[in-house]
């Protein structure tokens, strides 16, 4: 890196870094120049999509980013079905709730419960999956079922810890709380999920995978819980590349099939 940095220097013939006894720091030759670099290096980007999405070669790696529930229950199948019809495309999946940048091509395609405000890219909203309050029959035998939302108070429940979105649902519907309502927080939704089949406490989760999972209860069923939308999203000029074209038209054809 030094010496990329030091021919850099000679070739724009300025200082661009000033060496201190505790490493490098940015001159303000460098400050000024830096913008400039940034928009090089977005530049490249997109002509690096742009080529590769002109690509007709019905191979090679496709990136998706998923939420860990996502990608841990909802992929595995789908992705199955499709190595099977098209065994030369690769895949990599990012499980991960942040929001990678598609521009950047930190992934592919995306799949996500909101909808993506990054410019540049195509969005379709494949279907809202239905949430369910659940319980393992062992907690269920120990503290009875909640009849109301009020209910909850006087129980376990199971949620995320930075991940405020269980909390906004709450409010939604007037109930007040804060992090220190969850008995047990964590941020990865796996984790969060296992610790409720365990039987610590309640927790929430789609309805497709809480139905499926044995030795749960599916409480609240006449309550309408607010649904969770999916987003599929890839960057515009990655649509016309015919490998992710493949698996983004794949993944919207399994992903909008109803519940």
């Amino acid at each position: 890196m030094s010496r990329h940095v030091a021919a850099l220097e000679d070739r724009l013939g300025v200082s661009l870094f000033a060496r201190t006894a505790t490493g490098l720091e940015i001159t303000p030759t460098g400050i000024d120049l830096l913008q400039h670099a940034e928009a090089m290096a977005g530049a490249a980007d997109r002509l690096a999509l742009a080529a590769d999405g002109r690509t007709n070669t019905i191979s090679g790696t496709v990136r998706i980013t998923a939420s860990e529930m996502v990608a841990t229950y909802l992929l595995p199948p789908i992705l199955s079905d499709m190595h099977g019809e098209e065994p030369d495309i690769e895949i990599e999946v990012v499980a991960s709730n942040r929001t990678e940048n598609l521009i950047e091509r930190e992934a592919d395609i995306a799949i996500r419960m909101f909808r993506p405000t990054q410019a540049d890219v195509y969005t379709r909203r494949m279907t809202d999956l239905p949430v369910g309050l659940y319980g393992a029959t062992s907690y269920v035998a120990r503290h009875g079922e909640p009849a109301t939302l009020e209910d909850l108070s006087n129980h376990v429940v199971v949620g995320y810890d930075r991940d405020d979105q269980i909390i906004r649902a709450f409010h939604r519907f007037g109930f007040e709380v804060d992090r220190h309502f969850f008995a047990f927080r964590s941020d990865n939704q796996v984790v969060a999920w296992r610790m409720v089949v365990a039987g610590f406490g309640l927790g929430f989760n789609q309805c497709a995978i809480g139905d499926a999972e044995p030795g749960l209860i599916h409480l609240w069923r006449d309550i309408d819980l607010p649904p969770m939308e999916v987003w599929l999203t890839a960057h515009a000029e990655l649509k016309t590349s015919s490998r992710v074209r493949r698996v983004f038209d794949f993944l919207a054809e399994r992903l909008g099939r109803p519940p």
